[in-house]
């Protein structure tokens, strides 16, 4: 009987936000990303990779709203040609890759119907990673991530295309303090509110 209660409750509340909300929309998006880690230790460019996932547009009135998102987030990089010399053991000149799950929360601000402004966080869990970067087991880059994101989103009708920029606020590297390593780079994605 409590677990009928409380799942009574929790639509009761669900409903009550929305209600307030001047529109919501539920959709799937997937897009490209050009990443990179941003790090001495690192090749300075940005490298190919995908994203995939779901997002909710929750609107508090015409111009205001907020955009939580549940995405699949990949990093691809190229080590540097010192990368040895700065972690013994560890190889040069190699690519790798990192994938996340990655949820954004950004507060968008509309200045007209097709055209959303948003900028927000973004918590990242490191899901896998190429474990053979110094040649052995350990891993090498934190289990999460912490960025800031900031972009435009076109919105026409129930389609949505958008690019965003990713900066990396928190150190990703988890073998030690030489260097500080961060992800960062460009998101464009296309969208479809199906609600």
């Amino acid at each position: 009987m409590k677990k009928k209660s409380l799942a009574l409750l929790t639509v009761a509340l669900a409903l009550t936000t929305f209600s307030f909300a001047q529109g919501v929309h539920l959709g799937f998006k997937a897009g490209a990303n050009m990443f990179k880690v941003d790090g001495k230790s690192f090749k300075d460019e940005f490298k190919f990779g995908y994203n995939l996932g779901a997002f909710a547009e929750i609107n508090f009135n015409q111009k205001w709203g907020i955009q939580p998102e549940l995405l699949w987030n990949q990093t691809n990089y190229r080590t540097g040609d010192n990368f040895d010399d700065l972690y013994p053991g560890g190889k040069s000149d190699v690519e790798g890759k990192l994938n996340y799950i990655s949820i954004p929360l950004l507060l968008t601000y509309r200045p007209v119907k097709v055209l959303s402004l948003q900028a927000g966080p973004q918590f990242g869990i490191l899901t896998s990673q190429d474990k053979d970067l110094l040649g052995e087991t350990k891993e090498a880059f934190k289990s999460g991530d912490f960025s800031m994101l900031g972009g435009a989103q076109l919105n026409l009708g129930a389609l949505r295309a958008g690019a965003r920029y990713v900066i990396g606020l928190s150190d990703i590297n988890d073998l030690g303090n030489n260097e500080k390593w961060k992800n960062q780079g460009w998101q464009i994605y296309l969208g479809f509110a199906i609600l």
